[in-house]
C-alpha cells in the first residue's frame, strides 16, 4: 500500500514511541524525518522511567520505615499493608495486634535489673556489669514499642521474662559482651544477600550473642548501621547491642510466645539444646524464666522445654 510522505512519517513515529524496532526496516524518507525520531525516543525513554518507577513495590521504596499513616512498618523494617508487615513482628503503624496499656519499666526496675548482675560474685571479672544498664535498655525500648505489650498484662509479663531469662543465660547474667570463642567467624557463604566481609568475625555479641553474617546483614538493615562491615559495634554501643537483642526477638522469636517457653529455647539455640541435645542448659533457662515469671506475679504457662 502506497501512503503520502506526512501519513508515512506519522506511521515512524507511533512505531517507534510504543515498539523497540530496527531503524533499516524504514524508509529513507522516515529515516530522514530525525526531528520526529528524536522525539520519539526521547518519549520511550521518559515512559521507562515512569514505569520502572510505578513497578518498584512500596516495601523498597518506604525501607528505612517512614510509612504512611496508614502502612505498617515490619519487622524487618519494610512499609506495606497485608499480614507481612501488620502481622507478627510488625513495629509500628496500624499492626494488627493492639499493644495494652503495660509500661515496661514498671516491671523491669532497677531492682530487677540490677539484680540479675548482682548473681555475679565480686570476685568475677565482669566487663559486662558497667556495659549493660537499664538505661540502655530504656532507650533501645523506645525503637520497639510494642515490646512487652501485646496481649493481655499476663502474656506481657511472661514475654518480659522470657527476654531476660534468654539475657541472663546467653550473658551470664550480663557479664559477656561476647562470646569467649572468637576464633571462629561464623560465615555462612550461602547467605549470599549477606557476604561475609574478610577479615570480620560474627560470633556472639551483645545481650542475645548476635552470631552469624546473616543475623548481622539483616539487624544492620533494619537498625540502620553497617552489621557486615562493622559487628564489632555490637560490643562497644550499649544501646545499639540491645537493640539487636530486640530485633532479633522481635523478628524470630515474638511469634511463638503463645507456644509457651520451650518454643522460645527453640528459636535461640535449638539444634544445640533442644531435643535432648543438651539438657542442663535448657533446665537453666527454664530456671530463670520461671523465677522471673515468680517475681513478676505471672503464671509461667505450659510447655516450658524444648
Amino acid at each position: 500500500m502506497e501512503i503520502s510522505y506526512s501519513s508515512h512519517t506519522k506511521i515512524c513515529n507511533q512505531a517507534f514511541f510504543f515498539l523497540p524496532i530496527n531503524i533499516t526496516h524504514f524508509s529513507q524518507d522516515c529515516i530522514q524525518s530525525s526531528n520526529a525520531i528524536k522525539m520519539a525516543l526521547r518519549n520511550f525513554v521518559v515512559l521507562g522511567i515512569i514505569l520502572a518507577l510505578a513497578i518498584i513495590p512500596s516495601n523498597v521504596m518506604g525501607q528505612q520505615c517512614n510509612c504512611k499513616p496508614d502502612e505498617c512498618c515490619s519487622n524487618h523494617g519494610y512499609c506495606g499493608k497485608d499480614k507481612d508487615y501488620c502481622g507478627d513482628g510488625c513495629q509500628s503503624g496500624p499492626c494488627y495486634a493492639k499493644t495494652n496499656d503495660v509500661v515496661v519499666a514498671n516491671i523491669v526496675t532497677t531492682e530487677f535489673f540490677d539484680g540479675i548482675k548482682n548473681q555475679v560474685p565480686a570476685s568475677r571479672v565482669c566487663p559486662g556489669k558497667s556495659f549493660y544498664t537499664r538505661d540502655a535498655f530504656l532507650k533501645a525500648l523506645s525503637s520497639y514499642p510494642r515490646f512487652g505489650r501485646v496481649g493481655s498484662v499476663g502474656d506481657s509479663k511472661r514475654e518480659i521474662a522470657a527476654f531476660f531469662a534468654h539475657v541472663a543465660h546467653e550473658t551470664g547474667s550480663m557479664c559477656a559482651i561476647e562470646e569467649d570463642n572468637r576464633k571462629k567467624n561464623y560465615c555462612n557463604e550461602n547467605k549470599k544477600e549477606y557476604p561475609c566481609v574478610p577479615g570480620k568475625f560474627y560470633y556472639g555479641r551483645g545481650p542475645l550473642q548476635l552470631t552469624g553474617n546473616e543475623n548481622y546483614g539483616a539487624a544492620g538493615k533494619a537498625l540502620q548501621f553497617n552489621g557486615l562491615n562493622s559487628p564489632e559495634l555490637v560490643a562497644q554501643d550499649p544501646v545499639l547491642s540491645f537493640k539487636t537483642a530486640l530485633w532479633f526477638w522481635t523478628a524470630n522469636v515474638h511469634s511463638v510466645l503463645s507456644q509457651g517457653f520451650g518454643a522460645t529455647i527453640q528459636k535461640i539455640n535449638g539444634p544445640s539444646e533442644c531435643k535432648g541435645v543438651d539438657t542442663k542448659k535448657v533446665k537453666h533457662r527454664v530456671d530463670l524464666y520461671t523465677n522471673y515469671c515468680q517475681k513478676f506475679d505471672v503464671d509461667p504457662g505450659q510447655n516450658l522445654y524444648c
